[in-house]
């Protein structure tokens, strides 16, 4: 199995937190990958939060950037929520 490649992010307020890919998929309407992180780890009573990206793996900087239109968020969330709540795909 292959070692997970962990994302370090930091928010607003300067903190960095790990984050680990839940999936990724293309998409050809968009002509762009995405990815779906979740944090690595989460303290007892907080909620977990999935952040989707677009994401170019072979970019040098920049991999990871944030959806760009309500399309996009319309369409990843479709996707999310189509994975999510298919027991064949879990």
């Amino acid at each position: 199995m292959a070692e997970e490649e962990i994302f370090i992010l930091t928010d607003h307020d300067g903190s960095e937190r790990e984050f680990k890919e839940l999936f990724s998929f293309d998409s050809k309407d968009f002509a762009r990958s995405y990815i779906i992180l979740e944090p690595v780890s989460v303290d007892e009573g907080e909620d977990m939060d999935v952040i989707p990206f677009i994401y170019d793996k072979d970019a040098e900087e920049g991999m990871l950037q944030p959806l760009e239109t309500d399309e996009e968020y319309d369409m990843v969330e479709e996707v999310m929520n189509t994975i999510f709540n298919d027991p064949k795909l879990q």
